[in-house]
C-alpha cells in the first residue's frame, strides 16, 4: 500500500469497507470509533489499529476529526489488533524518509492498549469470531435479547449484519488457515462451518476476489 496520512472532519462516518492488503493506522490526532472484524474500539491519538488482509470495518470520527498515518504492516499481527505509542509524531517523522523504517519503528515501541468496548454487540462479535458456528439464535436467549433487537443493534454497531459478520469470519478463519492447510478443501469447509467445498470457495472468492487454488497458488 501506498502510506499516506488521511484526515477526517468532525463526525465523517466511513461505511463498512474491506483492505485487500494488511495495514496499520497510527492516530496522530482526533478520534474515531471503529467497528470492525477485531471488534469495537475507541481510538485517539498515540493509538494504533491493525488490520489483517481483507478484513472489514467502519469507523465514524469523532468531534475533532482525525488525523491517521498509514503504514504497511511488518510481520505478524497482534492478535487483538489494537496497541499504543509513546511518540507518534516521530514515528510520523520518520515516515517521512523510509515508511518501512517507520512501520518497524512502531512495532518496536508498541505495547497494549485498553481501548476495546464491551457491550453486546462486542460480546456477539468476540462470540463469532472465536466459533463462527455459533447459534445466533441460542446466543440470542442466553443473553435475552430478542432475534429482531440483536440484529438491529448489531448492525448499528458493526455496519452489517451479524448473519454477514459470520460468514465473512467463517472465510476468514479459512483463508488464515488456507496456505498451511495440509488437507482437502472438503475438509477444511467442514471444519469451519461451510456446508460443503463449493460454498467455501464462494466464500473466498467473494471475500478476496480470488479462489482457493489462485490464493495458494
Amino acid at each position: 500500500m501506498t502510506t499516506a496520512i488521511s484526515l477526517h472532519g468532525a463526525f465523517d462516518r466511513l461505511p463498512r469497507h474491506r483492505h485487500r492488503q494488511a495495514y496499520v493506522a497510527l492516530v496522530l490526532a482526533g478520534g474515531y470509533l471503529e467497528a470492525g472484524d477485531r471488534g469495537r474500539m475507541c481510538v485517539g491519538p498515540g493509538q494504533v489499529v491493525f488490520h489483517g488482509a481483507h478484513e472489514s470495518h467502519q469507523n465514524h470520527f469523532l468531534a475533532r476529526g482525525a488525523r491517521v498515518l498509514n503504514l504497511p504492516a511488518r510481520g505478524a499481527l497482534p492478535a487483538d489488533g489494537l496497541g499504543q505509542v509513546d511518540d507518534a509524531d516521530a514515528i510520523a517523522r520518520l515516515a517521512e524518509r523510509d515508511v518501512n523504517e517507520a512501520a518497524d519503528l512502531l512495532r518496536r515501541s508498541v505495547r497494549p492498549s485498553a481501548a476495546r468496548l464491551e457491550d453486546w454487540p462486542d460480546l456477539l462479535a468476540a462470540a463469532l469470531a472465536a466459533d463462527p458456528g455459533l447459534s445466533l439464535a441460542g446466543w440470542a436467549d442466553a443473553m435475552g435479547i430478542a432475534p429482531q433487537s440483536l440484529s438491529r443493534g448489531f448492525h448499528r454497531a458493526y455496519g452489517t449484519s451479524p448473519k454477514r459478520y459470520r460468514l465473512e469470519m467463517r472465510a476468514l478463519q479459512a483463508l488464515r488457515r488456507l496456505p498451511a492447510w495440509p488437507g482437502s478443501l472438503a475438509t477444511l469447509a467442514a471444519e469451519t462451518g461451510f456446508a460443503d467445498q463449493a460454498h467455501l470457495t464462494r466464500s473466498l472468492v467473494a471475500l478476496t476476489g480470488q479462489t482457493p487454488t489462485q490464493l495458494v497458488g
